[in-house]
């Protein structure tokens, strides 16, 4: 299988393992391979699976409704569609809010970003670095991230400014307040510099790709304090912190809410449960600012409509926000109770269950992409998959389970990733296991 995906598929499409697995069913928070293994799943498919695999309502509303009709694009009226529609813009929090349904999360940025620029009547946008919010070619032109932004061609004009990385960058040593006072100081230098107008900032509340870095909270209220100064939209990604996953909110600009809602807000992975689903809310005036035709032939699918309906119907009913905040709390806690001895392990961050932990080579601070890669290998032979990313080398260990995660579960994850951590730095060149232990 591995032979026939080179053969036709571009090599630049990433895989994971020396010797890639071929998933091939799950239930709950496991999945097996081809070969009959099982493993407990600590990535959900990147963020995608965020209540449990093979979700029985899930599928059974899948069944359902593709027995009746498939597909008939948003030409027509689609009551799934309406309806999901109607459950975002309440829980979503922002006024008179409208909802367009997209595919994915990069054609959800996509579409913000074309919402944002044509209100505003300006291509300039503000972006944070170390960010990633898709592989089109708008999305991948605010992308402040070097290995996921493979060409500086784009229709916009984007600026980048610090705060989204706490622990690196010239305003590490700062404590909570001085960080955030240097980073509005910078973002008022940047708009200083600015030849007309901004359209947006757009910005993860929690980097995923980045290594599951944040700022300290407040930061963006502050930032929004400034933006509505210059009119400035603020477009939140929270294609991978919505849904509960934070355990502290339901969406991650919460933890920022003394701005109050984004003006548009971004959204995909979780609420389909592996169906593909991404989407756009903003108040009416943006979202209908567009003066020209447009529709969506598979943005709104009934199928995946009503995949979305049943999967967001289980989490609050199941309350699996307050899952993530427990378990997540208890799973960070056991994370860091592990690796205090592994002088690898440069910090274990994050809230509920987005979980980062970050790999060094002996010194403390250079990057250890090597190190991350055996781990990752590691924990797929004793049975856990993970993730992995960062701004420095691809260096963060990145654990998302489903927000059902059991305590037993977590626990069992924690034991068989400590294990990898330990056998990787023991298996590193001399020259990266010097002082690692």
């Amino acid at each position: 299988m591995h032979a026939r995906h080179q053969a036709v598929l571009p090599d630049w499409l990433a895989l994971y393992y020396q010797r890639p697995i071929e998933i091939t069913h799950g239930e709950g928070r496991h999945v097996w391979d081809a070969e009959g293994k099982r493993y407990l799943d600590f990535f959900g498919g990147i963020l995608t699976t965020m209540t449990a695999h093979a979700l029985p309502e899930v599928s059974r509303a899948v069944a359902e409704q593709a027995s009746r009709i498939i597909h008939s694009s948003t030409l027509y009226l689609n009551r799934p569609m309406v309806e999901l529609a109607e459950r975002i813009a309440r829980l979503s929090g922002i006024p008179d809010a409208r909802v367009f349904f997209t595919t994915s999360g990069t054609e959800a940025n996509d579409t913000a970003l074309l919402l944002a620029s044509t209100h505003r009547r300006s291509n300039q946008v503000l972006a944070m670095r170390n960010s990633y919010h898709g592989r089109s070619f708008s999305a991948v032109g605010v992308t402040g991230n070097r290995g996921w932004s493979p060409t500086s061609l784009s229709p916009l004009h984007t600026l980048y400014v610090h705060g989204a990385v706490r622990g690196r960058g010239p305003f590490a040593a700062l404590s909570d307040a001085e960080f955030t006072a240097a980073c509005v100081a910078d973002l008022e230098d940047v708009l200083g510099q600015v030849h007309g107008g901004v359209a947006a900032l757009i910005a993860e509340p929690i980097q995923g790709v980045g290594g599951f870095t944040s700022p300290p909270d407040g930061l963006y209220a502050r930032f929004r304090e400034v933006l509505d100064r210059h009119g400035i939209l603020w477009i939140s990604d929270e294609v991978q912190t919505g849904w509960g996953r934070t355990g502290e909110h339901f969406w991650g600009w919460q933890a920022h809410a003394a701005a109050g809602p984004p003006d548009i807000l971004t959204f995909a992975k979780g609420i389909g449960n592996g169906m593909s689903i991404g989407g756009v809310v903003a108040r009416a005036e943006i979202m209908n600012c567009l003066d020209a035709n447009s529709i969506s032939t598979f943005g709104g699918s009934p199928v995946t409509m009503a995949a979305g309906l049943a999967n967001l119907t289980h989490l609050l009913e199941n309350d699996l926000q307050g899952n993530a905040r427990r378990v997540g709390g208890l799973l960070i806690e056991r994370l860091r109770a592990a690796t205090a001895g592994l002088d690898a392990v440069r910090e274990v961050r994050g809230r509920g269950l987005m979980i980062g932990v970050e790999l060094v080579r002996p010194g403390g601070e250079r990057a250890a992409p090597e190190l991350a890669s055996a781990v990752l290998e590691a924990a797929r032979e004793d049975g856990l998959l993970i993730g992995k990313g960062g701004g420095h080398d691809t260096s963060v260990l990145r654990i998302a389970p489903p927000l059902s995660l059991t305590v037993a579960e977590a626990e069992e994850g924690a034991a068989i990733l400590e294990a990898a951590l330990t056998k990787a730095v023991a298996g590193a060149r001399p020259d990266e296991r010097r002082n690692a232990l």
